[in-house]
């Protein structure tokens, strides 16, 4: 017996089956909500398009809140804008947005930038029809005459790749369809490669195929039936290798092909040793490799182009306690190496001649930059990109020889915004185990500690990614309306090296989740907030992260937002079907062990509701999620809303045309994050 229905005068779609059992070690799981993973059935349908009216009727009364914060965000971004163009050989490939149009459209010049102008590739034009569109391959081939892309109109991250004729204006051979973004173009400017994924969505072959011929005609070159392992395609700076790269969460192997001999086989360079991870970048004679071999925090070695034995490769820079090598870049005279060092994102220059190093210098305290693109070998500047909680992205030139910087372009934040106005600083909590924990926080410059003010607290804390203090320009709503916005650098997360991710992972997990309850507490009792006033938001794992935190501490925070978050641990786990799962094993932990599954079971989100008083939550969900599956909040917010007490408001939001990254357009975007604000401010204010 099922019934499903929209109770707005109270709070619910409402819906009852029997639930689903099973044992494993000794213990009894219950899925009450297991029938909502049947997406083609009427009722499920039904149910979330219910929970969207539930939603949709509960945020009427903030309407003209979102439209004013709508307003605002836009009156912030330049409408008409272009990108700080890339030079390849003689072009200029660059993108631009016009005013009222959701994506970019992708351009090139040549010669100079004074030359006429070239669309290579519309998004606006393909989108026509649609509600979501997601450019996934952009490879233009060495010769430029042909471009290999791929989209996806879904949000399922399935792409459909195509070659282009840019000279002829003209698709040329088959669609390929369920590829994934990875593509490469060999010397010849007629063969590329690129990658399938299977039923689960793992990228798992690569092929080659020639421009212009059939679908049918590519010719399979790799094919990894491990589970644990993804596929993927890139290209050396040099432009004479082709790599492809075999990843687990925790391994990596390597296989290279000569660019001008397409037709032969890829070799493999470096095999996969479980545990080692690698990236490699070429360099006349040499492959440089960044590894973690005997160096938990990575070190960077130099080996033959034809490979051999790693106890024969030449160290260039050494393991440091202190300092994680992240990536490696290689050019004519320098290696540009990203390294992680004091909590914060770093380049280092190292001159191939003399083995003299350098470390970029900034002013601010709090900040993050990323070496940016930079297709081009033989030259000595380095495109980098930086940006602070309170400094808009910035475009810089950096010269590795004379070491002088040049800002190239600053994003415009339109609208009256003073950085001036707002202050950046680092303060630390501490956990129970006695660890500091960074966070990182912005406010108006002037605030007084009282614990009067609003305060958003942000986390991710899994997979080793960093949660960067870069600017938002969201924020600044949030920001001119009182607010503090805290990010507590947990960890799980990368932000103090490869140690800091190993001891938030695994058996360590719940580290994660005592890191982020110091964090609120410390910004609680240092006066920036108090818990009737202090908002926590988290995606994905981000999403599992706040599934935990109010299970455990749910009086300590006024109001949540869990994007698309991770919370049925156990039953996604525990079956290998679902995208990721297998995959997901070095990063949870495979709960068929029963040391791991009690320990998951323990904090699982979906399994550990209870009938506690819950603050405020809005759940986002992708209906065409392939990373968590739309069950997932679905089946969270079901529990919540059967068990737990209080007054505390329960919105789901299923997002029925899109996945993960939520809405594809600009325009769209910025209307989800007025909903996500206005729910906030109501909360809170």
């Amino acid at each position: 017996m099922t019934e499903t229905r929209l109770d707005v005068a109270c709070e619910a779609p409402v819906a009852r089956r029997d639930p689903r059992t099973s044992e494993i070690h000794g213990e009894t799981l219950v899925d009450p909500y297991h029938w909502l993973r049947e997406r083609d059935d009427p009722e499920v349908q039904a149910y979330l398009e219910a929970e969207n009216a539930y939603t949709a009727s509960e945020m009427r009364r903030t309407e003209a809140l979102q439209q004013e914060l709508y307003r605002e965000l836009v009156g912030r971004m330049r409408e008409d804008d272009v990108t700080v163009p890339i030079r390849v050989d003689e072009y200029l490939y660059y993108s631009r947005t016009e005013k009222g149009q959701q994506y970019p459209i992708r351009c090139r010049k040549h010669g100079s930038s004074s030359a006429v102008e070239e669309v290579l590739l519309d998004l606006n034009a393909l989108s026509t029809g649609k509600d979501y569109l997601a450019l996934g391959a952009f490879a233009v081939s060495p010769d430029h005459r042909l471009l290999a892309y791929s989209l996806n109109d879904d949000g399922s991250e399935s792409f459909t790749l195509r070659v282009l004729d840019l000279e002829r204006r003209e698709h040329i051979g088959e669609a390929i369809e369920s590829t994934s973004p990875s593509v490469a173009w060999a010397a010849d400017s007629q063969t590329f490669f690129y990658v399938v994924r299977d039923s689960t969505r793992r990228p798992y072959k690569a092929y080659r195929q020639v421009a212009g011929r059939p679908a049918a005609e590519g010719e399979l070159v790799f094919h990894e039936p491990d589970e644990r392992f993804f596929v993927s395609l890139f290209k050396t700076r040099s432009r004479e290798f082709l790599g492809l790269s075999v990843e687990s969460n925790s391994t990596t192997e390597i296989h290279v092909l000569d660019a001008e001999r397409p037709a032969g086989g890829f070799r493999l360079l470096i095999e996969r040793r479980q545990g080692v991870e690698l990236q490699i970048d070429h360099h006349g004679d040499s492959f440089y490799v960044l590894t973690n071999l005997d160096a938990v925090n990575f070190k960077l070695m130099r080996m033959p182009v034809e490979g051999g034995d790693p106890r024969h490769w030449r160290e260039i820079l050494g393991h440091r306690d202190d300092v994680q090598l992240v990536t490696v870049d290689c050019f004519s005279g320098q290696l540009a190496v990203q390294v992680r060092s004091r909590g914060l994102r770093n380049v280092w220059i190292l001159d191939l001649e003399t083995e003299e190093r350098h470390e970029i210098a900034f002013d601010e305290s709090v900040y993050t930059v990323a070496i940016g693109d930079n297709p081009e070998l033989e030259t000595g500047n380095l495109r980098l990109v930086y940006s602070s909680p309170v400094t808009p992205r910035s475009v810089i030139r950096y010269d590795m020889a004379t070491r002088r910087s040049e800002l190239l372009k600053r994003t415009e934040v339109l609208g009256g915004y003073d950085s001036a106005r707002f202050v950046a600083r680092r303060i630390h909590a501490r956990a129970a185990d006695g660890t500091r924990v960074p966070i990182s926080l912005l406010h108006a410059r002037e605030i007084e500690l009282d614990g009067s003010h609003p305060c958003l607290l942000t986390a991710y804390g899994s997979y080793g990614f960093s949660n960067e203090p870069r600017f938002v320009p969201s924020r600044v709503s949030l920001l001119e309306r009182g607010f503090v916005i805290a990010i507590a650098h947990v960890r799980g997360g990368g932000e103090l090296g490869r140690p800091w991710y190993e001891d938030g992972k695994l058996l360590r997990k719940k580290n994660t989740f005592a890191d982020f309850i110091a964090a609120a507490e410390r910004l609680v009792e240092a006066g920036y907030t108090s818990s009737a006033r202090l908002a926590i938001r988290g995606g994905s794992a981000g999403g599992l992260l706040i599934g935990a935190v109010l299970n455990q501490r749910p009086e300590l925070f006024a109001a949540a937002i869990a994007d698309v978050p991770f919370v049925d641990l156990m039953n996604t786990m525990l079956d290998p079907t679902i995208p990721l799962t297998v995959i997901e094993f070095e990063e949870w932990g495979d709960p068929r062990d029963p040391e791991y599954f009690h320990y998951m079971r323990d904090y699982s989100p979906y399994d550990n509701v209870s009938a506690s008083r819950y603050p405020h939550l809005l759940i986002n969900a992708g209906l065409n999620d392939p990373r968590v599956q739309y069950w997932e909040p679905a089946k969270w917010a079901a529990r919540l809303r059967a068990l737990k007490k209080g007054q505390g408001r329960l919105l789901l939001r299923v997002r029925m045309g899109s996945g993960h990254s939520g809405a594809s357009g600009r325009y769209d975007s910025l209307r989800e994050e007025a909903f996500r604000q206005a729910f906030l401010l109501e909360c809170l204010t």
